[in-house]
């Protein structure tokens, strides 16, 4: 029998952690048996029945998988290969990768770097793959590390740590913006004077997400190069708003909200570019570059300091944890 975190309605509170028979895992060209997934904020909200993020039922959750092939039916994915697949529908339209096995297509998968375990693949994930995508997107528009700092928001979460790691390391000023400080600027809890102290983010450099989650005015001062958001809503907005001449803003998120209640101004007046990031259908070209960068920018043990392992069974309990923003950094889920 194979665990597996499904729901088999829209109905249910949440979802539940059932056992499976393992034929039910079949009818794709590679049969995978996982090692890793991991939780992103999305997962959370599937998890908890939050939002309505699975579009068929019944769902396994999970839109990341990180294993060992076991059976196939191609010949680029023999047995024995160890490999990723990031969304291409898991979790949503196909079963994903919150169980012990996934049965999925063999144009959905993708190395691991060379040199990089499935536990680092795992504790990047969609998140770390989504912000090197929005990097990528800065770098193309272009802007150079020489033309001001990069505003990256929720930079206590996956995808905001993983931006400000790939940003530092191109050479780029970064701004924080996150829940936790306090009034004074200062972390809040000792895990996160460490996780700060690990991205190199000093009271100058880290902003309380207060000061960006209300409605502001159209046109504000001009401070930001580009940005990284992965929230939304308000923040959204204003990042726009302060967004420098000519700059880009490449938004990837909805943890504060799907709206967008902001101007035209920015965009007419000051030139700026709102760059959505989509990380479920990306070429292989695309995902080869991210994860490129990726591998370059990150050893196999730098991401060590923003880790926590959970078994299987605690997926659920952990979702909720994302939920509150009571976790820095990444949930990595242990499959075995």
């Amino acid at each position: 029998m194979i665990r597996a975190w499904i729901s088999r309605s829209a109905d249910q509170a949440q979802a539940e952690l059932v056992e499976l028979d393992e034929t039910e895992f079949a009818g794709q060209d590679v049969l995978l048996k996982l090692h890793y997934s991991c939780l992103n904020y999305k997962d959370a909200l599937a998890l908890t029945h939050t939002a309505p993020i699975a579009r068929k039922y019944p769902m396994v959750h999970g839109i990341d998988a990180v294993g060992e092939v076991i059976e196939s039916n191609s010949s680029q994915w023999p047995v024995g290969t160890v490999c990723q697949v990031n969304d291409w529908g898991l979790g949503e339209t196909h079963w994903g990768g919150l169980a012990e096995r996934a049965s999925v297509p063999a144009q959905w998968i993708s190395p691991i770097p060379e040199g990089r375990s499935a536990r680092w693949a795992a504790a990047l994930g969609t998140a770390g793959y989504t912000a090197a995508l929005c990097v990528m997107a800065l770098q193309d528009h272009p802007v150079k590390p020489g033309d001001g700092p990069v505003l990256v928001t929720g930079v206590s979460g996956g995808v905001g740590t993983v931006a400000c790691l790939l940003l530092q390391h191109l050479g780029y000023e970064v701004v924080g913006l996150t829940g936790s400080i306090d009034a004074t600027g200062e972390p809040v809890s000792e895990s996160a004077a460490k996780h700060f102290e690990r991205l190199q983010l000093g009271s100058t450099h880290l902003i309380h997400r207060e000061s960006m989650s209300r409605a502001g005015k159209p046109l504000q001062k001009e401070q930001f190069a580009a940005v990284v958001d992965s929230v939304g809503s308000h923040t959204l907005v204003n990042a726009c708003a302060q967004t420098r001449y000519g700059g880009v803003v490449a938004a990837c998120g909805l943890a504060q909200g799907m709206d967008f209640q902001g101007s035209v101004a920015p965009f007419i007046l000051r030139g700026i570019t709102l760059r959505g990031i989509n990380c479920v259908y990306r070429t292989h070209a695309e995902r080869d570059r991210a994860w490129g960068m990726l591998a370059q920018a990150l050893g196999e043990y730098d991401l060590d300091f923003m880790i926590k392992e959970v078994r299987l069974a605690q997926a659920l309990d952990s979702a909720r944890l994302v939920l509150a923003n009571q976790l820095q950094g990444r949930v990595v889920v242990n499959c075995a």
